[in-house]
């Protein structure tokens, strides 16, 4: 187990140039946007327009601060904001994001047929890792267990088996969790 802290983040353009996006974590280590097998970021979306195109990549997107409605596709827009459930939807799909706060989303992607991703709200003051990679991000400050701090955008990245408890449950951290299919 290990402790991405928020400052080490890469910061890069997104693919369709429209903004800037936090790359967390991507597999195999230094992979471009276009041959990783998944990507996890966060990225600031701070006006209405489309998401970058990813043939055949899925995405998970969670909304860590604002709101926005998407459209996904020919589908029905869907409101999303920091209360709604993460949306997993295919990263070919044309997507557009109409932003109704500015939003800083949490983005999943893995390559269709190779990874399958869930993620999820944490609900626990411990866990263990299931998933063959597990990572959990932490949106507030946070103590694990045997002492050490951790602040705002601080990832913990866990191998199965791995297992973790914390002093307090954050009030706010996201369990990703990646397995080969």
């Amino acid at each position: 187990m290990r402790v991405l802290r928020a400052g080490e983040h890469k910061r890069m353009p997104w693919k369709n140039g429209g903004g800037v996006t936090t790359e967390i974590a991507v597999s195999p280590s230094g992979a471009g946007i276009d041959d990783f097998d998944w990507r996890i970021s966060m990225a600031s979306v701070p006006a209405s327009g489309p998401f970058s195109t990813f043939a055949g990549i899925d995405r998970v997107l969670a909304v860590l601060d604002g709101a926005m409605i998407l459209t996904i596709g020919a589908k029905e827009p869907i409101f999303i904001d920091v209360a709604s459930p993460p949306i997993a939807f295919a990263g070919d799909a044309e997507t557009v994001a109409e932003v109704k706060l500015p939003v800083t989303d949490l983005n999943i992607m893995v390559r269709r047929g190779r990874f399958a991703a869930r993620v999820t709200r944490l609900d626990r003051s411990s866990l263990v890792a299931d998933s063959a990679v597990t990572f959990l991000l932490i949106c507030s400050t946070a103590e694990i267990a045997d002492g050490e701090p951790l602040s705002l955008d601080d990832v913990i990245h866990m191998e199965r088996g791995d297992a973790l408890t914390f002093r307090r449950r954050p009030e706010n951290a996201w369990l990703i969790e990646l397995d080969a299919v």
